[in-house]
């Protein structure tokens, strides 16, 4: 890998040297990240820390000496920043008080929200500036009822640094129809339970029907009219997460047939259809029906719309993506589902050029956000919980629970792409990695080059 690398470096050189009116030396493209630790006291700091597996009793971790620092900076503290509580823990023991730093309540609050995000009251002393909120749970989503389902959504209007994607969640009961329509942008999307049917037809005047279960998914291009109909299969019908390529989706500005046709002349429908009768066309809605219930749709017997990507095994979990390579249809969406087992993680990593919109779907997680120039900060998520982290900022996915964490990553883009750290140093010559962290031999033997994705405990 290296002498492949002097070579291209060489040929690099050599263009240098005989260009005309060139500058003298080449200048190399680097990627190189300033990686400045948190400064942290020479003196002896003693910390207080909580085991989230379930200990309600702040313990004294282990004093940490910051030993020598380095040319320029000191060391960066070793010592633990877990979260200080879990959803199970003693209320009593929720306060906003880390390393002596903090003080206790004394108005009122919303502990069992407290519960759920440790790290937002109580951050990690690692946590440094402002990276804007990468959080929202579905459940503080403004949910539309209608006969026959639900609908709620979450876009930038809740989300502001969710950008580049929305996202809708629905529920249909069995039979119910999430009317005939289109968008503006594609929709791509996750079955979460039940089985439901899916219609459409393209520009060429093909037609599509297909039925989609747990774990499946669909895609529509931008513009492909389409319907969404739970069949029998589950007596409580089906639900979905519905993701679009655009930050500022809104549910309600999708183009419905009923709300297009409530809105046009009666005459022109006629000439339109060439209809013989006034009758024929008198029982459209006056508005839009959006969902509603209907007789179970017939079992079709066409191909599954999802594509069948088995898994890949990993030492701390799994992953499985689906983008434009497997899914040929979804070239604005990729995606990946991945699972993380008790005290394993989704290693540390970055998308270079797309942002992460993220699904939790089991378990109980644990992300820092690293923003650049100091600034980073840790969120805490649960089952129906959004994440979101911005191209290129650096993060990880922590399972904090005695269950395995599973979530879906999903990308405004046609291929599925990050970069691991663990591979980045062990592709990287090692005196230059020694330098930067001043890592030994072992160390540095123990990097992995290829991408570990999901590693399990040490």
């Amino acid at each position: 890998m290296f002498a492949l690398g002097l070579v291209n470096l060489v040929l690099l050189a050599r263009l240098a040297y005989c260009a005309p009116a060139a500058s003298s030396g080449v200048e190399s493209a680097s990627a190189s990240a300033s990686l400045a630790p948190i400064s942290a006291s020479s003196a002896s700091v003693v910390t207080a820390s909580a085991v989230a597996s379930g200990t309600d009793t702040l313990v004294a971790s282990s004093t940490d000496s910051a030993p020598e620092s380095t040319a320029t900076v000191p060391f960066a503290s070793t010592d633990p920043n877990v979260p200080l509580w879990n959803e199970d823990s003693d209320p009593s023991i929720v306060q906003p008080i880390r390393e002596g730093l903090g003080a206790k309540i004394m108005g009122p609050d919303n502990i069992p929200i407290d519960l759920q995000n440790p790290d937002l009251l109580t951050p990690p002393t690692t946590d440094s500036g402002t990276v804007k909120n990468a959080k929202w749970p579905f459940s503080f989503s403004h949910n539309r009822l209608q006969t026959g389902g639900w609908a709620r959504q979450e876009n930038i209007g809740v989300m502001p640094i969710a950008t580049a994607m929305a996202s809708v969640n629905m529920r249909l009961e069995p039979g119910a129809v999430r009317e005939l329509h289109w968008h503006k942008t594609s929709e791509w999307a996750y079955v979460l339970k039940g089985t439901t049917q899916v219609t459409a037809v393209d520009s060429e005047g093909r037609n599509f029907i297909g039925n989609v279960g747990p774990g499946d998914l669909w895609f529509f291009p931008a513009g492909i009219p389409h319907s969404l109909q739970a069949t029998g299969d589950d007596p409580d019908g089906s639900e979905f997460i519905l993701v679009f390529d655009d930050g500022d989706f809104s549910e309600d500005s999708t183009f419905l047939l009923t709300d297009w046709l409530a809105h046009v002349p009666a005459e022109v429908i006629q000439k339109n259809f060439q209809a013989t009768s006034p009758e024929a066309f008198a029982h459209i809605p006056a508005k839009e029906l959006y969902i509603f219930p209907a007789d179970v749709p017939a079992d079709d017997a066409q191909i599954p719309v999802s594509p069948q990507v088995p898994p890949t095994q990993l030492s701390g979990g799994s992953v499985r993506i689906v983008d434009s390579t497997t899914f040929k249809v979804s070239n604005t969406i990729a995606a990946a589902e991945v699972t993380v087992e008790p005290g394993a993680i989704r290693e540390l990593h970055w998308h270079p050029t797309m942002d992460e919109w993220s699904f939790f779907l089991e378990g109980e997680g644990r992300v820092t956000i690293f923003a650049s120039q100091g600034t980073a900060r840790t969120f805490n998520y649960q089952p129906g919980d959004i994440g979101y982290v911005p191209t290129a900022m650096g993060h990880y996915v922590e399972n904090t629970g005695n269950s395995t964490l599973r979530f879906l990553e999903i990308f405004n883009t046609d291929r599925f792409q990050d970069i691991s750290l663990n591979q980045w140093l062990a592709l990287t010559p090692p005196e230059l990695v020694k330098a930067h962290l001043g890592l030994d031999d072992e160390t540095i033997s123990h990097l992995s080059k290829t991408k570990p994705v999901v590693m399990g405990p040490a």
